[in-house]
């Protein structure tokens, strides 16, 4: 089975750009969404964009609509997830997931089967 890991996060200013990379790690085998959540010490862990390979159809939540970019490479199940104007209120452990079927409702956390470690994004004001 497929372990994702994450990659890309630090602390940038309001306002500034990331770009989060997530990779495989170990046996690659197929997959049919792969996507971003995130979660903030004390708050509940939210959707935050999913991208679905067959047909390249992307989802975003509003609160990141216009912002963020998702985007990946569907032969090696990499995926990025570039952020732009990024707000303190973007602060979080960002996750990288991956589903093996295709679900229809990609902000569902429990769409997912593989899940990473998670990196920090932090943006200060």
């Amino acid at each position: 089975q497929v372990q994702l890991v994450e990659s890309g996060g630090g602390l940038v200013q309001a306002g500034g750009s990331l770009r989060l990379s997530c990779a495989p790690s170990g046996r690659t085998g197929s997959t049919y969404i792969m996507g971003w959540f995130r979660q903030a010490p004390g708050k509940e862990r939210e959707f935050v964009s999913a991208l679905r390979w067959s047909g390249g159809r992307t989802y975003y939540a509003d609160s990141v609509e216009g912002r963020f970019s998702i985007s990946g490479d569907n032969a090696e199940n990499t995926v990025y997830l570039q952020m732009n104007s990024l707000k303190p209120e973007d602060t979080a452990v960002y996750y990288c997931v991956a589903a093996t079927r295709d679900y229809w409702r990609t902000d569902r956390d429990d769409s997912y089967e593989y899940w990473g470690r998670g990196t920090q994004v932090t943006v200060s004001s």
